[in-house]
């Protein structure tokens, strides 16, 4: 493995760093062992062709088509990638725990939903603390034909912005086995670099626009407003950032969702079925939760609307329960939450 170049990100919590590398992730030397390597895909397809890291994978013993009928998590629907259950292997070289198959097509061109890969890792290291090491190739650019610049920056764009969040991910390795292919990518990677060499911290400012973010889909709308309503009598002058925002299509990261959370001291998830269908409002929940994780005095405030199969990692944080979209709970659950902006 052959250290081509390298990224520093800061945050409060230590540095983390996103590195370049040329080698051979199926051959890694153990000081370069990680938790997690990404492999992509095409959708249901892990046919071990040609050069590809997923044939590399499977001259070693370790066949992504077996993996794949057993998942530990498979998060395709909303975030394009699966993950595996723990692999056991003493093939030399076979240096991670888990595979990531990130699956784009799925949902989208792989440009568009990069990104994705650092929201699935959101719900993994929520269940799993101890990934915080993480390898890949440049993703989509071989067998799915994406080049090397269409997939680098909003890559790299995505990782920089969720490794400033929080998400505790102390390496990323990203690593090309061509010479030339490795060559490109060098320079791709060294241009790109500059733009976030300063160490900007997200930062978060005591004096909020607003006091609540209600995070919701748009199907909740009238119970919703009825919240509003409530929260209103409680206490008049609440100031609540209530909107609903689209999802830049392209964009990895979404900077529009973050500088509207950022704006709000406190974030009201309202669970339901389609809160859980929709993406913007996990995309929410998951920049609220690492601004959670940040806070002393915690940001989320869930409330629990209607049931529905909520994820193990959002069950983390309590919630209040309304089911099902109880008026009388609703309204009990407005004085709590004043109580607490007090």
């Amino acid at each position: 493995m052959k250290l081509l170049d390298q990224l520093t990100v800061h945050h409060k919590a230590g540095e983390r760093h996103i590195e370049l590398f040329e080698g051979d992730l199926t051959s890694m030397p153990p000081e370069e062992a990680v938790d997690i390597l990404v492999v992509s895909a095409l959708p249901n397809n892990y046919a071990p062709v040609g050069t590809s890291l997923i044939a590399g994978l499977d001259a070693k013993g370790i066949s992504v088509k077996a993996l794949a009928r057993n998942k530990a998590m498979d998060l395709r629907k909303d975030y394009s990638c699966w993950l595996s259950q723990e692999i056991k292997s003493t093939a030399p070289g076979i240096a991670f725990r888990k595979i990531l198959c990130f699956e784009p097509m799925i949902r989208g061109k792989p440009s568009e939903v990069v990104g994705d890969i650092f929201t699935s890792l959101t719900a993994v290291v929520m269940a799993d603390s101890s990934s915080t090491r993480i390898a890949m190739p440049l993703v989509a650019t071989g067998v799915q034909g994406a080049q090397v610049n269409e997939i680098l920056e909003p890559l790299l764009d995505a990782a920089v912005h969720w490794l400033e969040l929080g998400l505790p991910v102390t390496h990323l390795k990203i690593v090309e086995s061509s010479k030339e292919k490795a060559f490109v990518l060098k320079h791709a990677f060294s241009t790109l670099r500059q733009h976030y060499a300063k160490p900007v911290l997200l930062t978060h400012e005591d004096d909020f626009k607003y006091d609540l973010f209600i995070s919701y889909a748009h199907e909740d709308t009238q119970d919703v407003l009825f919240l509003l309503e409530e929260l209103r009598k409680v206490r008049p002058s609440v100031r609540v950032f209530l909107d609903r925002h689209e999802l830049n299509v392209g964009a990895a990261w979404q900077q529009e969702i973050y500088d509207a959370l950022d704006q709000c001291r406190k974030v009201i998830t309202v669970y339901s079925p389609t809160y859980l269908a929709s993406k913007v409002c996990k995309e929410e929940f998951n920049i609220a939760m690492f601004r959670h994780r940040e806070s002393e005095e915690g940001v989320l405030m869930p409330l629990y609307l209607t049931s529905a199969n909520l994820p193990t990692y959002m069950k983390l944080v309590q919630f209040i329960d309304c089911r099902e979209a109880d008026k009388g709970k609703i309204q009990a659950a407005c004085k709590e939450i004043v109580e607490k902006l007090n």
